[in-house]
């Protein structure tokens, strides 16, 4: 007999950005810097399938507000998904992270208390170590040192300012080597090591969903990631 398929499968690499002071206490379980937590989860797919479909290349992007310990729940949301997705890969990407095919994803869903809006978006998203950038259509830009920094792209004639806007950098040792997170509440991959850093600009303008902040080196922190169920 042939091993029957996951729900899911998928591994990529992660970008987060948040009100805390890094590192942040929500990774280990404690409160939140300030009671709450403000931040933008990225999400991007190097390979992997959800129900059969191949998600591969996709990325899918998390705006969230934390009203206290991460671990209480009844967190906002608003989803931006790539707009390279194909109609059953949009569907896949929402079915899997909204939580409705069980395992890891199921317990992240879990903590969403409103889902306020899932929008599609163009979504540049490139992480090596500890430097990354990414780019959602005109709202939303991260990046990491050392590459070299960009500004956020102009908005067409027209067209809306930048919704969110963050830049990060990793903490590094003596030798140069970035600062690492290992086994963690958060962590999806055991034993794996998430990079630590801060963002010397991070900042939300989503008003039509009470989304609106602007932080400066605060907490920053990417790696790897791996679901199944």
């Amino acid at each position: 007999m042939g091993t029957a398929m996951k729900r899911y499968d998928i591994e990529g690499t992660f970008l987060e950005a948040c009100s805390c002071a890094g590192p942040c206490p929500c990774w280990v379980g404690d409160d939140p810097d300030g009671g709450s937590c403000d931040a933008v989860n990225a999400y991007h797919v190097d390979r992997g399938q959800i129900n059969g479909v191949d998600v591969s290349g996709l990325s899918l992007i998390k705006v969230v507000q934390i009203p206290g310990n991460v671990l209480d729940g009844n967190w906002r949301e608003v989803l931006y998904v790539d707009d390279k997705a194909t109609p059953k890969q949009r569907e896949a990407l929402l079915t899997a992270f909204s939580g409705r095919l069980g395992g890891p994803l199921a317990d992240l869903a879990a903590l969403i208390g409103d889902q306020v809006a899932v929008y599609d978006a163009p979504i540049e998203h490139k992480i090596e170590g500890g430097s990354g950038t990414l780019y959602v259509g005109e709202g939303i830009m991260a990046g990491s040192e050392p590459y070299p920094e960009r500004e956020a792209p102009e908005a067409a004639a027209g067209a809306d300012p930048p919704a969110i806007i963050a830049r990060i950098e990793p903490y590094r040792d003596r030798e140069g080597r970035p600062t690492t997170l290992q086994n963690s509440l958060f962590s999806s991959i055991p034993g794996s090591a998430a990079v630590v850093g801060k963002a010397p600009v991070h900042k939300v303008n989503v008003p039509e969903h009470q989304m609106v902040w602007e932080f400066s080196d605060r907490n920053a922190i990417q790696g790897p990631f791996h679901f199944e169920a």
